[in-house]
């Protein structure tokens, strides 16, 4: 029996040397691949995708106080850019071919997609890698470091330690891992987390109650609005202005939380300033840009 220590290193062979097992039912996968593709096509492209925001799930039980507030309750969500929308797609499309890789390398994958419940509330686990409560991801290069060097607990704006302890613990599991992918270079890695060694370096971090965490967003989110920033707003050099935290720059909902906030053009990057004390002398980016 194969296991998730062996993962990686199997799935590079497969690839180098296209020499499958005799017992690996290659049609079979190629076959559920491909019917896989579809429906995500399907779902994106043939209107039946759509989802009501003002449900709690799973998958965002992880996410900061205040971004789940507003994912539950606000009408101020920014628009998607297009090429966000391409980003998400590939990235769907990149876990559909590591499970395919996953399966042609050996592996066992069982529980895709299985319903999960905590607390009441609901969510869908990705699956089970050689029995191992799994989510795949593809990843920036900056986010597969601390998949790869195993500090994800230590920095983890997307809460997906909650959403993952989520699904184990729906599962009686204290065991849960990620197979993830750096989607520019091909990398991949595979980090296992284990609730119950307590000599890990990252145990305080991942050994917290989840049933409390969801209640706790429970009461949360019938609150008028939570009275704390995710992050607090950080000074822009010595130059007397605040911009916001990175874990707020890239947030939908900042334009919620900072109703007055002014967005300049720097060469490297769209600037966010919460309080301007000196202009900067760049082009400012009007609200309606």
């Amino acid at each position: 029996m194969k296991n998730t220590d062996t993962l990686v290193e199997d799935i590079y062979k497969l690839v180098a040397t296209k020499e499958v097992a005799n017992e690996v039912d290659l049609d079979l996968y190629i076959e559920q691949f491909g019917d896989n593709i579809k429906k995500l096509m399907r779902e994106e492209f043939g209107g039946t995708k759509g989802r009501d925001a003002r449900k709690l799930r799973l998958s965002a039980i992880g996410r900061t106080d205040r971004y789940i507030w507003n994912a539950y309750h606000s009408d101020k969500e920014e628009d998607i850019e297009p090429h966000t929308y391409v980003k998400f797609l590939y990235g769907h499309i990149i876990e559909e071919l590591l499970l395919f890789l996953t399966k042609a390398a050996g592996h066992t994958v069982t529980a895709e997609q299985k319903v999960c419940h905590v607390e009441g509330v609901k969510g869908h686990m990705d699956c089970r890698i050689d029995g191992v409560v799994t989510d795949v991801k593809s990843t920036s290069v900056f986010g597969f470091k601390k998949f790869k060097d195993g500090t994800l607990a230590a920095d983890d704006p997307f809460g997906y330690i909650g959403q993952i302890k989520a699904y184990a613990h729906s599962e009686g599991e204290t065991k849960y891992g990620w197979l993830a992918m750096d989607k520019q270079n091909g990398h991949l890695t595979y980090l296992l987390y284990d609730e119950e060694d307590t000599t890990h370096p990252m145990y305080d971090k991942i050994s917290y109650d989840i049933e409390e965490r969801v209640r706790h967003v429970k009461r949360l989110v019938e609150q008028s609005e939570p009275a704390e920033y995710c992050y607090e707003a950080v000074p822009d050099g010595k130059s007397g202005n605040m911009k916001l935290a990175v874990g707020c720059s890239y947030c939908q909902f900042k334009e919620h939380c900072y109703p007055d906030l002014r967005t300049f053009a720097y060469a490297n990057g769209p600037k966010f300033l919460v309080t301007v004390v000196n202009e900067p002398r760049v082009q400012e980016i009007p609200d309606d840009f």
